[in-house]
């Protein structure tokens, strides 16, 4: 299966706080939440069905910071974008709105996070594929 980066839209719909690995306990609003990640490996995008797994109780393995707010009750998977054999995870993510845990997602390079916030569903999913659009190859 082909690669390249995606990007979850994430539904939280109540406050919590959530340990998230070494990066410690953090407070997540409710709203909504997009994770910029990659998937070059053997797999390619089936990642994005681990995640879904995860989202969905059926899998308590926790590798990633994202499978911390996945492995959440309240969490859903709603959306996904993708943009095949093209390597601009850090550009989406930078280009996305606030970004509300320092280092989620990034520990392999030195943006500031991979995780986006806004509370509007429409604003953030906007945002996600304009981002996937002027940064596809």
């Amino acid at each position: 299966m082909p690669g390249g980066t995606y990007t979850l839209l994430v539904a939280m719909p109540e406050r919590t706080t959530i340990t998230v690995g070494a990066l410690g306990d953090h407070v997540f609003e409710p709203g909504w939440y997009a994770y910029t990640g990659s998937a070059f490996g053997t797999g390619g995008f089936t990642r994005i069905e681990r995640h879904r797994a995860v989202a969905a109780g059926e899998n308590d393995t926790r590798h990633w910071h994202i499978d911390y707010l996945l492995g959440h009750a309240e969490t859903t998977v709603a959306a996904v974008a993708r943009t095949a054999e093209a390597d601009i995870e850090c550009a989406v993510a930078d280009a996305l709105p606030r970004q509300p845990v320092p280092e989620f997602g990034a520990s392999d390079c030195n943006c500031e996070s991979h995780l986006a916030f806004a509370p509007d569903r429409e604003r953030l999913w906007r945002a996600i594929r304009g981002a996937h659009r002027a940064f596809a190859p």
